[in-house]
């Protein structure tokens, strides 16, 4: 499994490090919305959390799936938006304005990106904005989320505009409180390892750039298709997209043990690197239990349900969609995780949800966890 990047006759030129605030103000909302995936950041999370406004983290919970369980596309603008330099700006606000100039259309459907996880690759995601089978879609995922996002999602798909303003002022809100600190604090670095890999690509060409991207990248001998290991099926291309040909490495504080890659049809490709790594500690169980949870690890499905299993709840039926298996088929495997200890269960109304139990799962390695994750 893994996701490839067309890059047949792109010039060097149209390849590009930099940083970005409203990327990494995703990643930063998603450390503190899911703390389990970034032991490395608990002291920056805690103490952020218990400096929050009440007011303001409960404004957070209403459309957390957008940072939560997946990364939605709005975080990166640039990419989908036509007209512009492709590029992520320098300040939050000016990545805002670029926010701001995106259709309603595809703003809905990358906000609410997780309804359509199983179509991302195939650009066949219809607009629940104008088609009923699309909007009942997304509202029944948003319902299996929970009511703030059901109300969430209704209000995206009755009012955008009200929406986009209301999420504008939730992230100058969130700069305010704590990211314009903490961007200040780290965006020096972001930007030395974005000129130092930018050298490395303009003296050692771009087969040994991405080996300090990431050892997960990988370049074909004839130099025209990137290819990024991950446990995910994907293809974009860095040529003729609506926002221009070219491909984009952003770097990010907050972001092991993510490997991300923007690959939406139509939208220009981003690698969303991590600067860096944590580690996370072990503690010994028996060879017994060790060996069941392996077993139960092992099987290629089991390993992709866990991919959406750490990242969020979920329901069979939801999963089943996903994956394009049946619901009986996906308990089995279900029951196999549960039975290993590796699984977490909540009934939620009628929604039966299921979460991997991170805690459990880390004690089996970082590179299982990383693995997953990225």
């Amino acid at each position: 499994m893994s996701v490839t990047i067309d890059i047949a006759g792109l010039p060097t030129e149209r390849i590009s490090f930099a940083p970005s605030p409203l990327a990494e103000l995703c990643m930063a909302l998603h450390a503190l919305s899911q703390p389990a995936h970034h032991p490395g950041l608990h002291s920056w999370t805690t103490a952020t959390t218990a400096s929050l406004d009440p007011c303001l983290a409960d404004r957070l919970l209403e459309g957390d799936f957008m940072w939560r369980s997946s990364f939605a596309d709005v975080f990166m603008p640039f990419a989908g938006v036509p007209g512009g330099t492709g590029l992520p700006a320098a300040t939050l606000a000016e990545e805002l304005d670029v926010l701001d100039r995106m259709d309603d259309e595809r703003f809905v459907l990358a906000a609410l990106e997780h309804c359509w996880l199983s179509l991302y690759n195939e650009g066949t995601a219809v607009s629940p904005l104008t088609d009923p089978a699309a909007r009942a879609k997304a509202l029944e995922t948003a319902a299996a989320r929970g009511p703030r996002q059901l109300e969430f999602s209704l209000r995206l798909l009755d009012d955008p505009t009200g929406v986009r303003v209301w999420l504008r002022r939730l992230l100058e809100d969130c700069d305010e409180a704590f990211f314009a600190d903490t961007w200040r604090r780290i965006e020096p670095r972001q930007s030395a390892d974005a000129r130092h890999k930018a050298e490395v690509l303009r003296h050692k060409g771009l087969a040994v750039a991405l080996k300090e991207v990431s050892a997960a990248l990988s370049l074909d001998p004839a130099g025209t298709t990137v290819t990024v290991d991950k446990m995910v099926h994907g293809s974009a291309t860095a040529t003729d997209t609506r926002a221009g040909t070219g491909l984009v490495f952003i770097p990010t504080n907050f972001g092991w043990p993510h490997l991300l890659v923007l690959h939406a049809p139509g939208w220009r490709p981003v690698v969303h690197y991590p600067i860096g790594s944590a580690e996370l500690t072990s503690s010994p169980g028996s060879v017994e239990l060790l060996q069941r949870r392996m077993e139960a690890l092992a099987h290629p499905m089991r390993m992709r349900l866990c991919r959406s299993l750490a990242r969020a709840s979920y329901t069979t039926s939801e999963l089943a969609t996903v994956y394009g298996i049946s619901a009986p088929e996906v308990s089995r495997h279900l029951s196999v995780l549960k039975k290993a200890g590796l699984l977490r269960t909540r009934r939620q109304g009628r929604y039966v949800q299921h979460e991997l139990d991170l805690a459990t799962v880390s004690r089996i390695g970082a590179d299982f966890i990383e693995g997953i994750l990225r």
